[in-house]
């Protein structure tokens, strides 16, 4: 990680861990996960979060989101190309794996606020194919991209990753 992005994941943790902001996330994140357990077949739940929630965020960051990721599961390989993903482990652990060299590389995401930056943040530039592998506990990150929520774009490969063809969708 560089200096820059260093600085930037830096005002990102320090944005979440205002004790405001966390109540707003932490209430987001109570109702997406009894929105999850209300959905047997979901493989997780997700909402913005308002941009006002916070202060001092990096003037490149556009949106927030808060997912609720079920446990034991995978939801597939994904990637953005339009926005740059920046994601903090909120509660519990997983691996959100990247596409590099084709396959797969580990990075495990903890949720204790003691731990070091770079084990409780993952920063993924635009295009690059991720995928969350959840643990024996539904998984909530907090998220940030470079564009309006409007306007995120989430791709899955119709087959590997490394393969031709795609399918695009909005969140919102």
């Amino acid at each position: 990680m560089d200096d820059s992005e260093r600085i930037i994941l830096e005002r990102l943790d320090a944005a979440v861990r205002d004790p405001d902001a966390k109540c707003v996330i932490d209430e987001v994140a109570d109702h997406l996960l009894e929105s999850l357990k209300g959905d047997p077949s979901a493989p997780m739940s997700w909402a913005p979060v308002p941009l006002e929630t916070y202060t001092l965020l990096p003037t490149i960051i556009r949106s927030s989101w808060v997912f609720v990721l079920r446990r034991n599961t995978t939801s597939g390989a994904e990637r953005h190309p339009n926005s740059h993903q920046r994601v903090m482990s909120l509660r519990h652990t997983a691996d959100l794996q990247t596409w590099e060299t084709a396959s797969w590389q580990s990075n495990v995401l903890v949720s204790d606020p003691a731990a070091a930056l770079e084990q409780r943040w993952l920063s993924i530039p635009v295009n690059v194919w991720h995928q969350p592998v959840m643990a024996e506990n539904d998984w909530t990150v907090v998220s940030f991209h470079t564009v309006e929520a409007a306007e995120l774009i989430e791709e899955r490969p119709t087959g590997r990753p490394d393969e031709p063809g795609t399918k695009q969708r909005r969140y919102l």
